[in-house]
């Protein structure tokens, strides 16, 4: 079988790689491959590794991949952490530690890859009978006051329920009545997160994941999870990296007499502190949802195996399902695919 070799993975938007599956992941990378079934046809294709130079974890609870930092490190593998980090405790919506535990997690991956290489997700932001939008910014602000220091980045989305099968079939089955965000209650929601982190002076930056409405007149701007600039800037320094994504670093020209700068930069550089810049090479994926920002990554995850069987879950059709799949993994855990399965000779 003919094997994709991807420069970019992504681990994953389907499951949560690091919070289950780190040691299947550690074992695929030595075997120089792994298998992913397609979510529409589950016809598998393989993935090799043997170009790949950076990876986008994806994680509600990473703590096990910390251990396997050191690892990544010496097989010159870069990262980046989309770590979505709720306060849905109350209300019991997702089987994840405790919340000082995760609050220490993302401390110390803050610590051991940098504020830029870490990402904070409030995602969704969900709206029941008994959950309102007081609440949820009261929740929003005591995080941000704790992981201020540790990331360069906001990033939430507004729960769009009635558009989710899913997730609207998962909120059913745990009797939970959701309410779906109107165009109103974003921008006064917008609005007032943006007033908040002006006043306690956050700093960090808000974006919206995935989300067609415009909020930059409170400086909420749309979020690239994988962004080709912040991937890039992580990474300066691999030349394979940088050749393999077509990135060439230039130096500004030298200042003159009686100049207050070297001239005007190219459209789409990327200024860095260096006194170098980069010209973007930033393009949409064209295979995500309409207003996704990310571009091209190979995902190598698989829905319908995470254990964490939050309420209001897109990934997963039925605990059953997934139950089914975590024993197949339990059975064969370093597999060609999370769920056991191997692809025909």
């Amino acid at each position: 079988m003919q094997a994709q070799a991807p420069l970019l993975l992504s681990a994953s938007r389907r499951t949560d790689i690091p919070a289950f599956y780190t040691d299947w992941f550690l074992a695929r990378l030595a075997k120089g491959w792994c298998a992913c079934p397609n979510p529409f046809t589950r016809r598998l294709s393989l993935i090799s590794f043997a170009r790949t130079r950076f990876i986008v974890f994806w994680s509600k609870n990473p703590r096990p991949l910390l251990a396997a930092l050191p690892h990544l490190q010496r097989r010159g593998l870069h990262c980046l952490v989309q770590y979505t980090l709720n306060d849905y405790e109350q209300e019991g919506f997702e089987h994840v530690p405790a919340l000082p535990t995760r609050l220490e997690t993302f401390r110390l991956l803050s610590q051991a890859l940098g504020r830029k290489a870490l990402i904070w997700r409030f995602d969704p932001l969900l709206l029941t009978d008994r959950l309102n939008e007081d609440m949820l910014l009261a929740r929003i602000a005591r995080l941000a006051d704790s992981l201020g220091p540790y990331t360069e980045q906001l990033v939430f989305s507004f729960a769009d329920i009635a558009g989710c099968r899913k997730a609207r079939n998962n909120l059913q089955r745990s009797h939970i009545a959701w309410q779906e965000w109107t165009k109103t209650r974003m921008e006064d929601f917008a609005g007032r997160l943006s007033l908040m982190k002006h006043r306690h002076g956050w700093p960090f930056s808000l974006a919206t994941c995935c989300e067609e409405i415009e909020l930059g007149q409170f400086g909420i701007a749309h979020a690239r999870c994988i962004d080709a600039d912040r991937i890039v800037q992580l990474g300066l320094e691999d030349r394979e990296l940088l050749q393999g994504m077509g990135v060439q670093l230039q130096t500004r020209a030298p200042l003159l007499p009686g100049l207050v700068s070297g001239g005007s930069l190219p459209e789409g550089a990327v200024e860095l502190a260096d006194g170098r810049y980069f010209v973007s090479v930033h393009r949409k994926d064209k295979g995500q949802r309409p207003h996704c920002g990310c571009m091209e990554a190979k995902d190598i995850g698989q829905y319908d195996t995470c254990p964490h069987l939050c309420a209001y879950c897109y990934a997963n059709s039925a605990p059953s399902v997934v139950a089914g799949n975590w024993q197949k993994h339990t059975q064969a855990p370093l597999a060609a695919t999370l769920s056991g399965d191997e692809p025909l000779p």
